[in-house]
């Protein structure tokens, strides 16, 4: 072997290349040095994993099953009437009696498990995936969702709270594991069956069967059962003895309920087709809520919900102290006026026993209800009449319509700026008239009666439909809508498009009597719109809550609304006015009568400078619920607004601001507008049976009102020289809420339309 020196051979003294490392691997260069190697990936990996790991193991070490939670048990809440000091009512004591699993229908645990977790029975007590698809639902905008398990959720309701922060939702996490590995599935069930809220003030599912069923859980239908699963989802809200409106979404709810449950193999596609929507029953009486305590408990409840002050789940938890905005000594006298107007005056037919009542009382300067009447009694009458949202308000819109006019300074066709001296046709059936000729849309007047030539003022007097609906049409429909949301109209009344809107002929959702004494406080503040409230001040614990804002806005140009104010003051104090009933009150007034079709509902709404005021005396099946004409009942041919609806609303007016002296209207009035009379003659010089006129007509199938001296017919009035006449036989029996035409136009067939 040679000693020569390899002269490839490179001594141990001299540098590499900078291209290689020591195990001849090329050193990472430009950007592939920012690329973690797969050494650092997996590292990271293995640490991340081994603290999540580390702080499971330690959360479940330290988080421990509590005892149950004292929420759990329901608290009272305390209704006070403004002053703070009388209690109105108390409410919220838990209603619940627990059952065995084995006293629950299965099907009913079906239909739970359908509607809250249908994987339940094969899944752990938390779901990651499911936790983090309503995460990402929330944050792209697709809605708030919990994502949490039946088992989570019997753990926030038993062991903790309904608190949406981290800190429960991670003893929430740990305690549903823990629960998990102590319970089985069927003892979790029972717990969430015995704990949830079902609306009612029903906690459980027996308290719930028993509310809506009257029937222990172990008899519930399959229908009965949805029904009830379908309330765990929005309980106040699917409870259609309170919310009738609501009954689309609450069928579609039940709806989804079966077919997951047929989709789970829990329910046969033959008995899903078989099962129709149950009848809901009658809520039973409670004693706190006996006379009106319980429609203003939830007229407030449904308040401090819509208006995000208390959740309903907060609220049925209980431990609050509410100051309502209700004024006893009001309260009291609407409650005597409604008592000695309508219900003293009803006699044994079957019409009086569709006769309801319902009214709404706001002081225009503050925006507070200082009265509400929802009917003859909570524990027998269980849906308010003072919010009732189904019934057409009837003529009562037309000021709306006038000042929308004001407002816009709309023209009729010929050019002419409506003002209260304008002059329009007032023919009955005459065809309404748009830029491009007829718009298929001719409402009859009351009893098909003709006037001419007559002035906007002279045509609210008499309430005259064909007036009214030209002027919808000359102002444009979108801005009379405009004007009544403006006013104070919810943007959930369905107000039609069409001149119809002139007569109230609205579909459901309607307004109801709280919604148009909104409108009419507007009024009567001068345009100043302030949102009503039902609550001075909620409290927690000592601690004040606080409420929404509710500062007044000019919503409506003041000189528009006056010019109505005074517009609606003659027809209290013209002799051909339907409103003069309004004269009973000693007050100067501003009023408008109404009636819907058939004679289903008579309407008064009007205003003081202290009080705006609407009462609605409406026909309703005790049984069904269904709309019913109210011809013939309290031994009249008809009920009309002028009659016990405007009785009540003098009576209670004069009653309400007894000591209170009087006051005339500050008017500030549109360049030609007419001046009306503003001092009416004291009620003592009324001539006899003002106030109730003789009912001598046969009843139509309209509803318009004529004058005092004339049986109170409640929309377009004849002359008071003219008889008042009419198509004899039964009274009507169609249902349908839209006005003779449509309310999407068309002729008139016959010769009347709803109106007041």
């Amino acid at each position: 072997m040679s000693d020569e020196p390899n002269p490839s051979a490179r001594p141990d003294w001299e540098p590499r290349p900078p291209s290689t490392n020591r195990k001849g691997r090329p050193k990472r260069t430009g950007l592939r040095r920012l690329i973690p190697t797969w050494r650092v990936v997996l590292g990271t990996v293995l640490t991340g994993l081994l603290l999540l790991i580390g702080a499971f193991f330690l959360g479940y070490a330290l988080v421990s099953i509590p005892d149950p939670n004292a929420a759990a048990v329901a608290q009272n809440n305390v209704y006070l009437y403004a002053d703070g000091k009388t209690e109105l009512s108390t409410d919220g004591a838990v209603n619940r009696q627990n059952v065995p699993l084995s006293e629950v229908s299965k099907t009913t645990q079906y239909a739970v498990l359908s509607a809250e977790d249908r994987n339940f029975y094969h899944e752990s007590a938390v779901s990651p995936k499911s936790m983090i698809r309503a995460a990402w639902n929330t944050l792209t905008g697709k809605g708030t969702q919990s994502g949490s398990t039946i088992t989570q959720q019997y753990v926030k309701n038993y062991y903790l709270n309904q608190n949406q922060t981290v800190t429960r939702k991670v003893k929430e996490f740990f305690i549903a594991i823990k629960l998990d590995q102590n319970e089985s599935k069927d003892q979790i069930l029972d717990g969430y069956l015995n704990t949830s809220y079902y609306g009612r003030n029903a906690y459980g599912i027996q308290a719930a069967s028993q509310a809506y069923f009257n029937k222990n859980a172990t008899d519930l239908t399959t229908a009965e059962g949805a029904y009830l699963a379908t309330l765990l989802n929005a309980p106040s809200e699917y409870d259609l003895a309170a919310h009738p409106e609501n009954a689309a979404a609450a069928k579609a709810r039940w709806n989804y309920v079966l077919d997951g449950m047929v989709k789970e193999g829990w329910l046969t596609q033959s008995a899903r087709d078989a099962t129709v929507f149950p009848t809901i029953g009658a809520p039973q009486p409670v004693a706190s809520k006996a006379g009106q305590r319980g429609y203003i408990i939830e007229a407030v409840n449904q308040y401090l919900t819509d208006n995000k002050i208390v959740s309903s789940d907060d609220l049925a938890a209980g431990g609050y102290q509410i100051v309502t905005t209700i004024q006893k000594p009001k309260e009291d006298a609407l409650v005597k006026a409604a008592q000695d107007n309508v219900y003293d005056k009803l006699g044994t037919s079957k019409a009086d026993s569709y006769v309801r009542a319902g009214g709404v009382s706001i002081d225009p300067a503050t925006g507070n209800v200082v009265a509400l009447y929802g009917g003859i009694d909570y524990t027998k009458q269980y849906v308010s009449s003072a919010t009732n949202s189904t019934y057409q308000p009837g003529s009562t819109f037309k000021p709306v319509v006038l000042t929308s006019a004001f407002q816009n300074d709309s023209k009729t066709q010929d050019g002419d700026t409506i003002t209260p001296n304008t002059v329009y046709n007032g023919d009955s059936g005459r065809e309404v008239q748009g830029p491009d000729g007829p718009v298929n849309y001719a409402p009859a007047n009351e009893d098909g009666d003709s006037y001419g030539d007559i002035t906007v003022t002279e045509a609210m007097d008499k309430s005259v439909n064909a007036v009214f609906a030209q002027m919808a049409q000359d102002v444009g429909t979108s801005k009379v809508i405009d004007t009544a949301h403006e006013l104070g109209m919810p943007d959930s009344v369905n107000i039609p498009q069409t001149p119809a809107m002139a007569l109230g002929a609205f579909d459901s959702p309607s307004a109801s009597p709280l919604d148009m004494a909104q409108v009419y406080a507007t009024l009567a503040n001068h345009g100043e719109e302030i949102p009503y409230s039902m609550v001075v001040k909620v409290t927690k614990d000592g601690t004040d809550l606080g409420l929404p804002s509710r500062d007044p806005q000019q919503a409506v140009p003041r000189t528009a609304v006056d010019t109505t104010t005074s517009v609606l003051q003659t027809v209290v104090d013209s002799s051909n006015g339907t409103a003069s009933v309004a004269q009973d009150s000693g007050w100067p007034s501003a009023a408008k009568t109404g009636t819907a079709e058939d004679d289903k509902a008579a309407w008064f709404a009007g205003y003081t400078p202290k009080l705006a005021t609407v009462i609605a005396v409406l026909g309703m099946d005790p049984t069904t619920g269904a709309q019913e004409s109210l011809y013939n009942a309290m031994g009249m041919d008809r009920v009309n607004g002028g009659g016990p609806p405007g009785q009540v609303w003098a009576q209670y007016t004069k009653d309400a601001l007894s000591g209170v002296a009087k006051q005339d209207f500050d008017l500030q009035l549109q360049s030609g507008a007419k001046p009306s009379i503003t001092t009416p003659p004291p009620a003592t010089t009324e001539p006899p049976g003002t106030t109730e006129p003789p009912q001598t007509t046969t009843p139509p199938p309209a509803t318009s009102e004529p004058p005092t001296t004339a049986p109170p017919t409640d929309t377009t009035e004849p002359p008071t020289t003219a008889p008042t006449t009419g198509p004899t036989g039964p009274a009507p029996t169609d249902t349908t809420l839209a006005p003779v035409g449509g309310i999407t136009g068309g002729p008139v067939q016959g010769g009347a339309s709803p109106s007041g």
